[in-house]
């Protein structure tokens, strides 16, 4: 998978280079502000009770 990436990403070694770091910032923003928000409510880690 990665390999295809980098084999359609355009330009050259610099233009590669750019490419997937615009890629990976924007994989980042996605789960950091749509995907994690979203999937908090449904995991265990904030049910916690002291009795």
């Amino acid at each position: 998978m990665y390999t295809w990436i980098w084999r359609v990403l355009p330009g050259g070694l610099p233009g590669k280079l750019v490419g997937s770091l615009v890629l990976l910032a924007g994989v980042s923003a996605l789960l950091l502000f749509i995907v994690f928000p979203w999937v908090e409510p449904m995991l265990p880690f904030n049910d916690i009770t002291v009795e």
